[in-house]
Parts: structure tokens; sequence; C-alpha cells
């Protein structure tokens, strides 16, 4: 068994966790209004698509924003800011609700794989889905979405005079898709039952890094995540690294200290 130790000034890993979040979500402002203007039918549907994948990449980098607010690794030296950020980050993402959202995920990591976490379901992919999606939207979540979104989308297209087609192709979508890639690399695969058992019921992506940031910003590196849930997205593959592959079962980790 061998310890790693990271260095972290507080001061400075706050300073990126700000940067990192606020340049996600200028890009996601961005890419939305650079979009919403363009003549979608003088473009071919091999640019439309890229677009597409774009947005929904993006998109899902706002939930992984938020996802690390709840964990206070956003802005650590300022717990009120950091959780202004997450949910600043979720009402862009789809107006949710941070707070339902950090009870839900505080109890994924309390019981994990089990049958009082609000992301597991042991069946098919597509009623995990189904559950995964039910966990994280009350009626009343759903009737303020529709509301919501429904009134921004009208005040888009009329007040703006943004097409419908781009409304849907570059908002909407990417919003779908999102949750599909969340729920796939963040939560079924590493946490199917067929996978090895450890305390975290989780496993980790053998992706090289470079796919481990597309699939889902490392989230990929689950079981890491679940041991250091301090760290935020970008910290996890320095710690991937210097951990045996795959992820070690119960009882074989390897030591790990932030400090600072």
């Amino acid at each position: 068994m061998r310890e790693n130790s990271v260095q972290h000034d507080p001061k400075l890993q706050s300073l990126t966790g700000i940067l990192v979040a606020t340049v996600i979500a200028i890009v996601w402002i961005g890419s939305l209004g650079v979009l919403s203007s363009i003549d979608i039918y003088q473009l071919s549907p091999l640019w439309i698509l890229p677009a597409i994948l774009g947005r929904t990449f993006i998109q899902t980098g706002l939930f992984i924003v938020a996802h690390d607010a709840i964990h206070g690794s956003v802005c650590s030296r300022n717990r009120q800011l950091n959780d202004a950020i997450g949910q600043f980050s979720v009402t862009l993402y789809a107006l949710l609700d941070y707070q339902k959202l950090a009870v839900n995920h505080w109890q994924h990591h309390r019981q994990p794989g089990q049958a009082g976490d609000p992301d597991f379901h042991d069946c098919n992919r597509f009623l995990w889905y189904l559950k995964f999606m039910k966990g994280y939207l009350t009626l009343r979540q759903i009737i303020i979405q529709f509301l919501g979104l429904g009134t921004i989308f009208i005040t888009l297209h009329f007040g703006l005079h943004i097409p419908v087609a781009n409304l849907f192709l570059f908002w909407i979508l990417p919003i779908f898709f999102s949750t599909m890639q969340l729920f796939y690399f963040g939560t079924y695969l590493p946490h199917r039952p067929s996978n090895p058992e450890n305390s975290h019921q989780a496993t980790s992506s053998n992706y090289l890094l470079i796919w481990s940031f597309l699939t889902c910003y490392h989230f990929g590196y689950h079981w890491e995540h679940h041991e250091y849930p301090m760290l935020a997205w970008y910290e996890l593959p320095s710690v991937r690294q210097s951990l045996p592959h795959p992820s070690p079962p119960l009882g074989k980790a390897t030591a790990y200290r932030r400090v600072g």
C-alpha cells in the first residue's frame, strides 16, 4: 500500500473551481446564442450533429458543476457562493431544484447500489433510466419545468424570433441527451449489479484521459469519486493514476490524502 498526497491551496482551489464553472456557463450561453441565430436549412447535417453533441456536452458540464457544488468543491472557502453557483448551474440546465438534487445525491453516497439509493434500480437499463429521472423530478418540479421552460421557449421564439427548430435542436434536445449521458456513464456503468463488489458498489472506467473527459467529465472514475468525494471532477484523473486497475475491491484501497 502506498500513500499519495496532493497539496491544495484552498484559495487557488476555490479560484479554479469558480473559473471552471464560469467558463462552462459562458460557453453554454454563448453557444446557444450563436446556434440560435444560424439558418440550419443552409447547413449540412454533418455540421448540425456535432453542434448538437457539443451542446449536449456543455449541458452535461452544467450538471457536473452543480454536482461538485453539492460536494463543496466549487468554492470550498465560501459555501454560500459555492451553493449559489450550484443553483445557478442547475437553473441553466433545466430549472432544477438544487436542494432536492443535494438531498438525493447524499442519499446515493450513503447507500450506493442499495435499496435506499435513489439512483439505483436492479433492473434493465430502460426502467433504471426512468427511475433515475423520476427520483429527480417530483410533480412540483415537472410543473415548474413545464411552465418555466415553456415560457422561456415562447419568449425566445416570439420575442427574439428564434426559430423553433433551432430551439429544439440546440436547447431542448441537448437537455434530453445530457440526461442519458449522465445516466449511462455516471450511474449505470459504474453501479450496474454485475460490477465487482466493493464498499461503494462502484467501479471505474479504463478510458484514455481524453475519452474519460468527453464521455462525462471524468465521472467514469466513479470509485475514486465515492472514495474521495471532496475532489472536483478535474482532480479525479490524478487520483485514478495512483490506484491499481481495475478499482480496488473492499479493503484494498490505496491510501490517499488531500492536504491543504
